[in-house]
């Protein structure tokens, strides 16, 4: 069934064949709103997220996901996982990450499932409608025309704020044309949107992945907490209107597709705040970090002696990526297997700590470190990769922090996570030396752990 696009309930209308009948709506901007997108999020709810940090974010990143944060041509995900590492260990206590995809919250899950990604503050799916409050007048329109170029794309991509084809790209100009005016004909407020050489999305004027960010803008600015700098990043059609937001920042990755390039040319070409980076995907939006001095933009991953530390004070976020970055390379070898690795490795466990493991079995941290020892190498020339997510700490003491965050393995297909908590101390230790980890406690994230528990490290 093929829903109507409204704002409340989804409306089934008469099943359709192979050729689609178009079935659309409009939706009236309401006076009192800059837009009439209804939310998922609930007011409470979005000044939890606000309320996260103490003051104003130094960094809000709003990026698309499929070939942009995410490269399907990266069987290794490198360059994902070096954003991440990046993102952990210098910004996740005083930024914010959105994720602004066309993806529905099914296929979004699916992502999440196959790829190495952190857990965003918001998410807007579906191109932007489903960040949305429930304001405005239903117009719908049920045509009998059937396009025969038109293939409607799967049930789950039909949301109650979107109806979504696919078009030969040959013919995305021409279809395009002749959809707007059967609209306009019919008095009916809408946009479409055409991206990835291949997707073309039918939306209510007042939706979209500009519309939805802009919401989100004016949500902190009314709170007092608009973030000090915002990047956008995209590749694709669909995320034009991100870049036409005022006074944010913007990076179109390397791969960009040519309908955003095209939207650059012709409207955004002199705009100093928008720039085509030279490195794919997420290294791209890396790159626009450093680019625009927003911050720290050297990933951990990209550091070899991760040993030569150069903080000026402690970090206990630094400190959680750097051990479990020096921990995957440990068991892929990509370290010397020298005997003053593992003693710096075990000088930052205190010799009375504690590990739980998931299980619930205890043991001494330098225990841990010795099991750790005889598996150098283990996961050499495998699809082995760590990495950890939310990482967030706070002050219990004078000279310890209390620490949490998702700590995440995968081998291959195979993956694993748990929650961890940790207790670090600065007594008696410099910067340079770091932090002294003197308790971790773990527990299996949704089943997400292995049977066999002595599969599981730290």
């Amino acid at each position: 069934m093929l829903p109507l696009l409204r704002f409340g309930t989804i409306i089934p209308i008469s099943s359709y064949s192979s050729k689609p009948t178009l079935t659309c709506s409009c939706i009236h901007n309401h006076p009192h709103h800059p837009t009439s997108l209804s939310t998922r999020l609930s007011e409470a709810s979005l000044k939890t997220t606000m309320n996260r940090l103490a003051g104003v974010a130094r960094l809000m990143i709003v990026s698309d996901l499929d070939h942009t944060m995410v490269d399907h041509h990266d069987p290794e995900n490198l360059s994902l996982l070096r954003f991440n590492a990046l993102w952990e260990s210098n910004y996740r206590n005083n930024s914010f990450l959105v994720f602004s995809t066309g993806r529905s919250p099914t296929l979004y899950k699916e992502l999440r499932k196959e790829k190495p990604m952190l857990t965003p503050d918001i998410t807007i799916m579906s191109v932007g409608t489903e960040i949305t409050y429930e304001v405005g007048q239903e117009c719908s329109f049920r045509g009998d025309e059937k396009i025969s170029e038109l293939t409607l794309q799967s049930e789950t991509e039909q949301r109650p704020h979107k109806v979504s084809f696919y078009v030969k790209k040959d013919k995305a100009r021409d279809i395009m044309k002749a959809l707007s005016a059967r609209f306009e004909e019919r008095g009916l407020d809408v946009k479409i949107i055409y991206s990835g050489g291949m997707d073309l999305d039918v939306l209510p004027q007042g939706a979209g992945k500009g519309q939805a960010l802009a919401y989100l803008l004016k949500k902190f600015k009314a709170e007092g907490k608009l973030p000090s700098n915002t990047l956008v990043c995209g590749d694709s059609g669909n995320d034009a209107e991100l870049f036409s937001i005022p006074d944010v920042h913007g990076v179109m990755v390397s791969n960009a597709q040519e309908e955003l390039l095209q939207w650059h040319a012709a409207n955004a070409k002199d705009n100093p705040k928008i720039i085509h980076a030279t490195e794919r995907c997420a290294a791209g939006i890396i790159q626009a970090i450093g680019h625009f001095n927003l911050g720290p933009s050297t990933s951990p991953r990209d550091v070899t002696d991760l040993s030569d530390s150069k903080m000026e004070k402690f970090d206990p976020a630094y400190e959680v990526v750097k051990f479990y970055l020096f921990y995957e390379r440990w068991r892929r070898a990509e370290v010397e297997n020298s005997d003053c690795y593992f003693a710096n490795l075990k000088a930052v466990c205190c010799p009375s700590g504690v590990f739980v493991h998931p299980s619930g079995i205890e043991q001494s941290l330098h225990d841990c470190i010795n099991t750790l020892g005889t598996c150098y190498g283990d996961q050499r020339g495998k699809q082995f990769r760590v990495w950890v997510d939310q990482v967030l700490s706070s002050q219990i003491g004078s000279d310890s922090w209390l620490v949490s965050f998702k700590k995440w393995e995968q081998s291959g297909k195979e993956g694993k996570g748990c929650l961890t908590t940790a207790v670090l101390s600065s007594k008696d230790v410099t910067v340079a030396e770091g932090l002294t980890w003197l308790h971790v406690h773990q527990t299996w994230l949704n089943e997400a752990g292995p049977n066999n528990g002595t599969t599981w490290l730290f």
